[in-house]
């Protein structure tokens, strides 16, 4: 009988996943992952890891399962919160989730789960993976059947090794299944709601969170017109530097604009931010159009038509491109027509991917609200996630 270590997280999708695992025939073994402990910027009563511990083994006895726990949290801060710091610092918004799968779930935990005697480990994603029967010994990483679950955009980083030690038990099924059977089997976990925000940290005022390592830095909000000439400049008449021009983010002069208000430090904002502005007097929400770290500005706009929120491109850089399906990967000149998101969510945009010798490039068929440099891009053939880099 396979010994397989599943992540009890303390939530329902675990616990169902745990189940499902044992009714399949294996040796489950439950462990939670300790990976934040720290308080500082999380809003109260959120993510109170001894009480998920508490929940997590209740389950497992409830199931009837070895249960264990794990302090993966220097791991965490070193591999993930460092990070976030580090991106915030340049002017960039990471996507914390996305390295935590990386990086601690599919790496420092399976090396962990191989201390319990176990191979493979298993989670409560709602996402699918199956092995080609091409015979190349390649796994196909695909969303869940729950359009509302769907995790895939957070796994896009897995590679061929990770996905080859990793089942996911409840991504053929929906929530509300799951929710079902937990209530059946009478698990602690049933009812309780699922988690939010930051990976590990919870929900959390971002602000005071980063100032743990950024400091508060007094500049100026300037508001852009939304006439500027600047969008419409003559692009050039070759493909790709037409290409590299459109897959620029905008940048803008403060004398291009004029100052509505101010601020407390540009890196705690991000592009297509609405919310924490503070200034009124507009016909319109202001949204944040571009930040400048350096000479501490941030740029706004009115509405949410305001061109300066749209994009037809992006760029990822060559060292951040990773393709889960390595046999897909393109070589300069290459192109792929797929469906791409830049969120957790969005709506698969059709678009077609072309390699430069700089660099991969995304062109849309259709102009991108907020495109974020740091977030990633991953891209699907229907529902398989073929790649993914985070965005320059």
């Amino acid at each position: 009988m396979e010994r397989i270590v599943i992540g009890l997280s303390g939530g329902v999708d675990s616990s169902v996943a745990a189940y499902l695992l044992k009714q399949q025939g294996y040796e489950v073994v439950g462990v939670y992952m300790i990976n934040w402990k720290d308080t500082i910027g999380t809003l109260s009563g959120d993510c109170p890891y001894e009480d998920d511990l508490l929940v997590a083994e209740l389950v497992a006895r409830k199931l009837g399962i070895e249960f264990h726990s794990v302090d993966l949290s220097d791991q965490y801060r070193d591999r993930v919160v460092e990070y976030m710091f580090s991106e915030y610092e340049k002017g960039r918004t990471p996507n914390p989730d996305v390295l935590c799968n990386r990086e601690i779930k599919f790496d420092v935990f399976l090396k962990a789960a191989e201390l319990f005697g176990a191979q493979r480990v298993a989670t409560g994603h709602y996402v699918r993976s199956q092995a080609l029967n091409d015979g190349s010994g390649l796994y196909r990483l695909m969303a869940g059947v729950d359009p509302n679950k769907d995790q895939s955009y957070f796994l896009c980083q897995l590679t061929q090794k990770q996905l080859s030690r990793s089942l996911f038990p409840i991504g053929e099924i929906e929530k509300p299944e799951v929710r079902r059977i937990a209530t059946e089997l009478g698990l602690a976990t049933a009812q309780k709601k699922d988690s939010q925000g930051i990976c590990f940290v919870g929900r959390v005022d971002l602000p005071v969170f980063l100032q743990q390592k950024l400091a508060r830095k007094q500049g100026k909000v300037v508001e852009i017109p939304s006439d500027l000439k600047a969008y419409h400049r003559m692009m050039p008449d070759v493909f790709e530097d037409r290409l590299r021009k459109l897959a620029k983010p905008y940048f803008y002069r403060l004398k291009e604009g004029k100052v509505v208000g101010e601020h407390n430090g540009a890196h705690f904002y991000t592009v297509g931010q609405r919310k924490g502005l503070g200034i009124g007097g507009h016909s319109e929400p202001l949204f944040v159009l571009a930040t400048d770290v350096q000479e501490n500005i941030i740029y706004v706009g009115q509405g949410d038509q305001h061109p300066g929120l749209y994009r037809s491109a992006l760029k990822i850089e060559n060292s951040e491109v990773h393709w889960v399906r390595p046999d897909m990967c393109l070589e300069v000149g290459g192109s792929l027509r797929a469906q791409v998101r830049i969120r957790y969510r969005q709506p698969l945009q059709d678009a077609v991917l072309h390699q430069l010798e700089d660099g991969l490039y995304v062109l849309f068929d259709r102009p991108q609200q907020s495109i974020t440099s740091g977030q990633f891009a991953v891209w699907y053939l229907e529902d398989e996630v073929i790649g993914s880099g985070a965005i320059a």
